[in-house]
């Protein structure tokens, strides 16, 4: 919904708002916020928030600390779970004292490429986010365990899928908060789900995965359990990823449909997944941002490890749905939800943009299963590999002009010194495997 400040002010006075939470997202995907009372909430309307910025990850040094929070009033949404002395929330992009847009604010990144698209002649990017999470028993504490709440498989249902009360409460929260469900279902490994809502413009989509992921964790504690995102969370089963369909549209046209195509697609289309698949590999430290993402980018498991794609088949990391029409897309399956979606979205749209504007070629499809392929046959059908750990896939980034490009300098050099030292972190961590490898063989 649209709404005016004066619709906020008297929905709040309205509906007994007592605090107002100013949300932004950090560089690495997380939600931060600062709460006012509902006195503030006048001031917030006229983007006079300040905040200090040089505590949040990948923002700025303590010397450049001050920060404006703008709210976009589109994202206006009380709690729903909140039933008392109530809190709303408001999305906001972050500024700088100078009024100019903060160069490391992840929302300010995928506007900026939108921009671009814009100027391209599209006027906006739809993208339909699918993603997965895994739901853990908890302990008298409150302190996640490993022990999974159910041993349901894929469409199970209850009372093999014992998620299935708190997925319907999680479905039931998003829906007051406005979002359109599509489906929700226990997915293949157990203990691990899947709902998905409707597509949206990419800045909403992107709100909406970071408001869904804040449900998903509110609710499942309310169950006494502990909802992860964490792509590999288990050894020997599926992990958790986010398929991103996107489209590119010109008014009311969808840009990547031709009806005179053999598969319906056009030569925007085309020339975007050539984008994507050119820059698939200097993207990923971006869509698969952790060490554990690289632990589900393996065969046998669904997830793509192989850059390629097909119109029928799941084992390439891009895959055309069925639909034509208006609702003609590519479907990304490599990101994963431990993504920052604004990061995600802006460097899975560059990637695209510039093979619309090179013209870059569209490899043939790959309609055999990739995981039973053997390295020859991969290599003579010029099949490439996703990295397969993060060091390698930050390697690919600081290469790439295109994707270096589309994140900026600023926040680039961020990016890239925080994920370095997490995966200096873990190569000189002792791990449990090497204990019970080695420690009596040794």
């Amino acid at each position: 919904m649209s709404y005016t400040k004066e619709d906020i002010l008297r929905i709040a006075e309205e509906e007994n708002v007592r605090f107002i939470r100013l949300q932004f997202t950090d560089l690495l995907g997380t939600i931060k916020n600062v709460e006012i009372p509902v006195s503030q909430l006048p001031k917030a309307l006229d983007n006079k928030m300040m905040f200090d910025g040089s505590s949040i990850e990948g923002y700025v040094r303590i010397e450049e600390s001050d920060m404006y929070l703008v709210p976009d009033l589109e994202t206006w949404v009380i709690f729903p779970w909140i039933r008392e002395d109530r809190i709303a929330r408001l999305i906001c992009d972050v500024y700088m004292p100078d009024g100019t847009p903060f160069a490391g604010d992840p929302r300010n990144i995928l506007k900026r490429v939108l921009k671009e698209a814009e100027e391209m002649g599209y006027t906006s990017m739809n993208v339909g986010p699918e993603p997965e999470f895994f739901l853990f028993k908890t302990d008298e504490k409150g302190n996640p365990t490993m022990e999974l709440n159910d041993q349901g498989g894929y469409f199970d249902l209850a009372p093999t899928d014992l998620g299935e009360n708190c997925r319907r409460e999680i479905v039931l929260t998003l829906e007051e908060m406005g979002f359109e469900i599509e489906a929700s279902h226990h997915e293949v490994a157990p203990g691990q789900h899947e709902i998905d809502f409707k597509y949206a413009k990419a800045i909403k989509a992107a709100d909406q995965i970071q408001t869904f992921k804040l449900v998903v964790k509110t609710i499942a504690r309310q169950h006494g359990l502990h909802a992860t995102f964490m792509p590999k969370p288990l050894y020997g089963v599926s992990g958790s990823g986010m398929h991103c369909h996107q489209s590119l549209f010109k008014g009311k046209t969808n840009a990547f449909y031709d009806e005179k195509d053999e598969l319906g697609l056009s030569q925007d289309a085309r020339h975007y997944m050539a984008g994507i698949l050119t820059h698939a590999r200097a993207f990923a430290a971006v869509t698969n941002p952790t060490v554990n993402s690289y632990k589900r980018l393996v065969p046998g498991y669904e997830a793509p490890c192989y850059v390629a794609w097909s119109s029928s088949n799941r084992s390439p990391m891009i895959r055309i749905p069925a639909s034509r029409g208006i609702s003609t897309r590519v479907e990304v399956r490599n990101p994963d939800p431990a993504a920052n979606p604004y990061l995600a979205l802006a460097v899975m749209l560059k990637a695209g943009l510039d093979g619309i504007k090179k013209k870059l070629p569209l490899v043939q499809p790959v309609d055999r299963n990739i995981y039973v392929m053997s390295d020859e046959e991969r290599v003579e059908e010029g099949i490439p590999s996703l990295p397969v750990d993060l060091k390698e896939a930050l390697g690919e980034l600081v290469r790439s002009e295109i994707i270096s490009e589309a994140l900026g300098d600023h926040a680039l050099t961020h990016f890239y010194e925080l994920k370095a030292i997490e995966w200096d972190m873990f190569r000189t961590q002792v791990h449990q495997w090497e204990r019970d490898q080695y420690i009596t063989l040794y």
